[in-house]
């Protein structure tokens, strides 16, 4: 597959091509169908000229939920010294002082853009650090980049904070205003310190005042006793919060005893909090020693949950969350690599067959967007790949892949990593 040889106008037929069943909304795994593409949407016309794709696999394009493009390609002036989560938070407190004007902010994330753009991303929320005053200089940046974007990749923002270090009455209250007039998602990074179903409160009600979806970092840590997102659905349930709940991480209910955590996956399943895991970076920094100790081998993946929040019906989603920084050295926001990956860690293979959801439809449902969808009418966005089953799909990096936008494949020149060189040069 070349996609020269895909019509640049006009409607036409992709016809052999392989797709998830669920997204024709029949049973099963995969099945071998036609689409027929009319301009920028998909269309039941039958009469169009039709391409033997020879069984390639597609898909819509992709919805990455949870990423933190602030954050993202800083790696070359802060490498995290020791691969450890503490040595995350302090080498970007540092950077982010240093170097985080609205230019290396601007830089950083058009690239990063691109990079997803290219890949077959059509919607990113990131997480925006907003301890003052940098809420102040990435918010407009994050409105410049939605308006540049627009039409290509949908933009949401979501603020980040530790709940230990803001005044909910202060300082954050000020923040959610900033989140409300850049239409965005208010945030909080939750540890469990003291008063935290107090501060729980307080954030809930400065999201219900201004009307605001909640975005929570939880519990990413092996530490069993952190059992933040129990109480965050308890004081959503208290509260009977209308808006839609996303939770990220929850690493600690992989190492809590059974009825401990399953517990808490009641709670949450009964406050209809959506949950998204973030499985490289999980892998990347969980379990990790005391970089003072000899090397050892890590003992757990640090992924969540995953299967046990789907029986009970709580909506989970895989995302990147970062890429090239402190907390993750790799990615590139590519959704098949955290798709990918996401089955070789979570153990997806051998279960349900619509999985695929939790970067379509599933996100969509978190974000409060439209559900990519392979139906008439729905736009084509399509990522095509030369592929003809999952085991395929996932045994090679499908840097070949063809992306569609509004029906016309799309240059996938990825942007040159020296592109940033001039923001690396720290003095």
């Amino acid at each position: 597959m070349d996609f020269k040889t895909l019509p640049s106008s006009g409607a036409f037929r992709l016809d052999n091509i392989t797709v998830p069943a669920c997204l024709l909304d029949q049973p099963g795994d995969l099945i071998r169908t036609s689409l027929t593409i009319d301009g920028a949407s998909l269309s039941d016309t039958a009469d169009a000229p039709g391409l033997d794709m020879g069984g390639a696999l597609v898909l819509p394009c992709f919805i990455d939920m949870h990423t933190h493009l602030d954050k993202g390609h800083i790696w070359p002036r802060s490498p995290n010294p020791d691969g450890s989560f503490m040595g995350a938070l302090t080498t970007v407190a540092a950077d982010r002082a240093a170097n985080w004007s609205a230019e290396d902010v601007r830089a950083r994330m058009d690239f990063a853009l691109r990079c997803a753009y290219a890949h077959g991303t059509r919607a990113i929320r990131t997480h925006i650090d907003s301890i003052a005053p940098q809420d102040a200089i990435s918010w407009p940046v994050l409105a410049e980049m939605r308006e540049t974007w627009a039409g290509r990749i949908t933009l949401q923002g979501a603020s980040l904070a530790g709940i230990d270090r803001v005044d909910m009455a202060g300082d954050y209250a000020r923040t959610a205003d900033i989140v409300a007039e850049h239409g965005g998602v208010l945030g909080m990074v939750t540890y469990p310190v003291e008063g935290l179903r107090d501060k729980l409160h307080a954030l809930f009600a400065l999201a219900e005042a201004r009307d605001l979806e909640l975005d929570f970092h939880a519990d990413e840590t092996g530490d069993p006793s952190a059992a933040t997102l129990r109480m965050i659905a308890e004081v959503a349930l208290e509260r009977g919060f209308a808006k839609p709940i996303t939770v990220g991480h929850c690493c600690s209910l992989a190492v809590q005893p059974e009825a401990e955590a399953f517990h808490t996956l009641d709670l949450v399943a009964r406050a209809g909090i959506n949950i998204v895991s973030l499985p490289m970076c999980n892998l990347y920094l969980q379990d990790r020693v005391d970089p003072s100790a000899p090397p050892r081998t890590p003992r757990w993946r640090g992924v969540t949950l995953v299967h046990e929040m789907r029986a009970r019906g709580i909506t989970v989603a895989f995302a990147s969350d970062n890429t090239r920084d402190p907390f993750y050295a790799y990615g590139d926001l590519d959704m098949l690599e955290v798709l990918r990956e996401a089955t070789r860690i979570a153990h997806l293979d051998h279960s349900a067959p619509d999985w695929v959801q939790s970067v379509l439809a599933n996100p969509a449902r978190a974000c409060s967007l439209p559900a990519p969808s392979l139906a008439p009418g729905a736009p084509a966005d399509l990522v095509i790949f030369r592929a003809r089953s999952w085991t395929e799909v996932f045994a090679r990096p499908q840097s070949d892949r063809i992306v569609l936008r509004a029906g016309c494949a799309i240059d996938r020149t990825l942007p040159d990593y020296a592109e940033l060189d001039h923001l690396m040069r720290t003095p």
